[in-house]
């Protein structure tokens, strides 16, 4: 029971912040990189993220997989 409200509140959060990071890439691209209330260039950091998985070969392309896998549960 404990387990389950602890896996639903992470659940939660996760599907929060995968709202959040794509309201900031819409903002961005409509707005530009000095929207406001974004700290950073929010598609920047997107694009260097999967530019170090696809760089890492095979280990990238796993964890790829495992990223996939956990956000499509």
């Amino acid at each position: 029971m404990l387990m389950d409200t602890v896996t639903g509140w992470i659940r939660k959060l996760t599907e929060a912040g995968v709202a959040a990071i794509a309201l900031a890439v819409v903002a961005q691209v409509i707005f530009g990189s000095g929207v406001a209330f974004l700290p950073g260039d929010v598609i920047a950091s997107l694009t260097g993220i999967i530019g170090d998985l696809g760089g890492a070969g095979l280990v990238g392309l796993v964890a790829a997989a495992l990223l996939y896998k956990i956000f499509t549960r």
